[in-house]
């Protein structure tokens, strides 16, 4: 068997001689952006993974909130559970003091709304308002003018910025 001679650095030498000018340059700022994708790769995954913890605290932090503003509502209504309770066990009483007491709660209850914001609205003989009421009926020959509230079925609670439940009531019509 003869040997062949190694050509190994001939062909080396042959294809560095074949490369044209400035390929290592060419080569190095390939390198050298690859290693930046890489980076940026890097930082768009901690990004990602920043954005992802973040939504996170935040729904733990809304959540938190949440439970906070049930138990700040929930300790307001506690004395009209109390009240109620009380009620309850003079329900034997008297008839009258029994009223008595549930217009004590029914006052305390209609004060607790107040203190969150929403006040009951007497709207009886006000002008009718699509943005405050909700019309259930239209009378006629009620001697009122016509668009007035004559008759409120469920009152409305909160103001004009922010309604929490629009008053239910009829409405005078005109005279045919």
């Amino acid at each position: 068997m003869s040997s062949m001679p190694n050509s190994r650095p001939n062909d080396d030498a042959r294809q560095q001689s074949q490369r044209p000018e400035g390929a290592e340059d060419l080569a190095a700022r390939v390198a050298e952006l690859e290693a930046r994708v890489a980076e940026l790769e890097d930082l768009r995954r901690r990004a990602l993974a920043d954005l992802d913890n973040t939504r996170k605290r935040m729904a733990r932090d809304l959540e938190r909130e949440r439970q906070a503003q049930r138990d700040e509502v929930t300790v307001r209504w506690l004395p009209v559970v109390d009240d109620l309770e009380r009620a309850l066990q003079h329900a034997s009483a008297d008839p009258a003091s029994l009223m008595e007491g549930v217009r004590g709660v029914y006052d305390r209850a209609l004060a607790t709304l107040r203190e969150l914001g929403y006040s009951r609205r007497d709207d009886m003989g006000a002008r009718f308002d699509p943005a405050r009421h909700e019309a259930v009926a239209v009378r006629t020959h009620t001697g009122s003018p016509p668009g007035t509230v004559i008759e409120v079925h469920k009152p409305g609670y909160g103001d004009d910025e922010h309604q929490l439940r629009p008053a239910l009531v009829s409405v005078a019509g005109k005279d045919q």
